[in-house]
């Protein structure tokens, strides 16, 4: 009798863990939302957004992208691309400038550590690398995360102190050109967004090469941005 109940129980114990361990891994990582799904949200939510701060990071060697390093405000008022104000370093002309920029009404304000503002046509840039493509619907992060294919959610991670989901994929060069210039071949990407809300993306890192990736982070979504030519 004794015997027959330890069987009865070490079988119930073992449908139980059984189902369990069934039930954490299923889906998209168990418990964690579908990674479809929070990129759509994604996407959706970024559309609507009209400014941001934002920073660029290269990590690695990608000769391909003059800028090494960006950082400012983004707004898509002040011309027909927007405009974005902040602090950058690229290659330039033949040498690398690190100092302040403005980008407003289809002109480009730079300031070195020395000397006076200088005024060049924006396209003198924005040809090879454009910040205002950012927030753009049709060219920057929302086109990106409604373009990513077989995307997984891998799990969750705090950026500066946002919680967020981290989400993987790939897109092709066609889609991340604007956001990232200088890719000639598809991509792995992973994204980062908000827990919280419509989901709004927080990160995004790009794998151009086995040694170089790049980031794009998004924080301080429609803040109050003012952005004037210098005088």
């Amino acid at each position: 009798m004794m015997r027959r109940i330890l069987l009865v129980t070490l079988a119930l114990t073992t449908a139980v863990v059984t189902a369990c361990s069934s039930d954490d891994s299923s889906g998209d990582g168990g418990s964690l939302p579908d990674g479809a799904g929070l990129l759509k949200d994604s996407a959706a939510s970024m559309s609507d957004v009209k400014s941001a701060h934002f920073a660029l990071d290269v990590n690695g060697e990608f000769p391909a992208l003059p800028v090494h390093k960006a950082e400012g405000d983004l707004t898509r008022e002040g011309g027909s691309a927007g405009a974005a104000k902040g602090t950058i370093s690229l290659d330039f002309m033949g040498s690398l400038f690190e100092g302040d920029f403005v980008l407003i009404d289809n002109s480009l304000y730079f300031k070195g550590p020395t000397g006076d503002w200088q005024k060049v046509p924006a396209s003198m840039v924005t040809s090879t690398y454009d910040p205002g493509a950012i927030l753009d619907p049709d060219r920057g992060v929302a086109k990106v995360l409604g373009s990513v294919r077989n995307p997984k959610t891998e799990g969750t991670e705090d950026i500066d102190g946002v919680s967020t989901y981290k989400v993987t994929g790939e897109v092709t060069k066609d889609v991340v050109k604007d956001l990232v210039p200088g890719i000639d071949s598809d991509v792995n990407i992973t994204f980062w967004v908000r827990q919280d809300g419509g989901h709004q993306p927080a990160k995004a890192s790009v794998k151009v090469s086995d040694k170089a990736s790049v980031d794009v982070t998004v924080s301080d979504i429609d803040k109050q941005v003012s952005i004037t030519a210098p005088k």
